[in-house]
């Protein structure tokens, strides 16, 4: 396998081409041929145009590449080794919906000749490739699993925003349901992979690793979100208490903020989800998992506590939300929990304008209804810097004083300008 795809004698196909598909995608290219492929006949289109809709890679990233983009299903049987990297939501209580990944393994298994190689690197819960996805491929190709073909899973790390830890620079994670199938796994990764290959000691091993990778963050984001509800009662500032606590050489730096995304806010559900099924209730991952969901909430509800103790109108008062994407510096706005703190606001009746300097206002308006303003025309009670794109990380207090009426209240969640703001009612996490 490995010396025909080295010899382009066959193809590699990577399966959903997002934020984490299509560098991948573009890697191997570089190397062998790579079929593309997804769903969305107008991503293709885009991807034809050297254009990336998720608006991670350049132009540059496409060139020199050996790649054909395609979202019919028929051009996957001239590929031999398949990368399954669609996406693996929760539906809307809180629950694994794995349908993508059944989708795509459905596509997959009608295109497998026998021994052919296919590789998940969609964050689920272990167990879900060997027993939910491996059963659909048998079903679809009519081949018998490590007889006829083989599987293997290693999970993605890409980090959507971040130029420094891109696919080549990240140690790759790597299993397979045999010796071989390992060996041979590891080997292909090793055509794009510079920094390295881990090989777990088996898919079950692999799909834990990734799911508690995001899990740890999150429940060290959590504590930090609960001292914070703590450290407000007490009237000190959180981020000051994290930057004294800092100093010493073994503590660790996680930081109050809002959790959302496709990792971070939805994984530890996957890894809850699967450990129920086996008679254990986790307390601490459940326990994160609210804390983190209900912050956005948290600072609504502040905001709005503020504004009363200034003695405002709800009925006339006017908030800025500035940023709705997940995280600073991306364009993404799914699983963003910033619209917690839109929809908070709205119940208390209050008029709430949203603005941000990368999000598209087309999708905004298409996933959450919400028209964004650009020109900011109006006098506003209270501002809540709420993502801290680029675009508003060096602004000054003069600059918020000009957006907002006498006595503007400024909520500043990630505490970005906790020790330049002198003159303005000033809130943090």
């Amino acid at each position: 396998m490995y010396n025909k795809l080295i010899n382009k004698e066959t193809k590699l196909a990577v399966i959903g081409l997002g934020y984490v598909g299509l560098p991948i995608a573009l890697e191997f290219a570089k190397k062998i041929k790579v079929i593309g492929f997804d769903i969305k006949p107008e991503r293709i289109d885009m991807l034809n145009n050297q254009i990336d809709p998720s608006n991670e890679l350049s132009k540059e990233a496409f060139e020199n590449t050996d790649i054909l983009f395609t979202a019919n299903p028929d051009d996957l049987k001239d590929a031999s080794f398949f990368i399954v990297t669609v996406p693996t939501p929760i539906d809307n209580h809180n629950l694994p919906d794995l349908t993508p990944v059944y989708k795509a393994s459905e596509t997959v298994g009608k295109a497998l000749s026998k021994g052919d190689y296919v590789v998940y690197e969609s964050t689920v819960y272990p167990g879900a490739t060997e027993e939910d996805c491996v059963p659909i491929l048998e079903k679809k190709s009519g081949l018998k699993f490590r007889e006829e073909f083989k599987v293997g899973y290693s999970p993605e790390r890409i980090n959507p925003g971040d130029t420094e830890h891109t696919l080549t620079k990240i140690k790759k994670v790597v299993s397979g349901c045999d010796d071989e199938s390992l060996d041979i796994i590891g080997k292909v990764y090793e055509i794009v992979v510079t920094a390295g290959i881990f090989k777990a000691a088996n898919i079950k091993t692999a799909e834990a690793a990734k799911v508690i990778e995001n899990t740890q963050r999150d429940v060290n984001i959590a504590l930090m979100n609960e001292l914070s509800i703590i450290f407000n009662r007490f009237g000190i500032n959180t981020f000051d208490v994290l930057e004294a606590a800092g100093t010493k050489w073994n503590f660790l730096k996680f930081f109050p903020g809002l959790v959302g995304g496709h990792c971070i806010g939805v994984d530890p559900y996957y890894l809850s989800y699967k450990a129920k099924e086996y008679g254990y209730y986790p307390q601490i991952i459940d326990g994160g998992r609210f804390v983190n969901d209900s912050m956005g909430r948290y600072v609504a509800k502040q905001t709005v506590k503020r504004l009363l103790q200034k003695k405002i109108s709800l009925l006339t008062a006017r908030v800025l939300i500035m940023g709705i994407t997940f995280k600073e510096d991306v364009t993404d706005i799914r699983n963003t929990r910033v619209i917690d703190i839109y929809n908070e606001l709205k119940s208390y009746n209050l008029c709430v304008d949203v603005t941000d300097a990368q999000a598209k206002p087309n999708e905004v308006k298409a996933e959450y209804g919400i028209d964004l303003v650009n020109n900011l025309t109006e006098k506003y009670d209270a501002i809540i810097l709420a993502v801290n794109h680029k675009e508003y990380v060096n602004l000054t207090e003069d600059y918020f004083k000009s957006l907002g009426k006498n006595g503007v209240l400024l909520v500043d969640v990630k505490g970005i300008y906790r020790k330049t703001i002198k003159n303005l009612d000033y809130f943090s996490l």
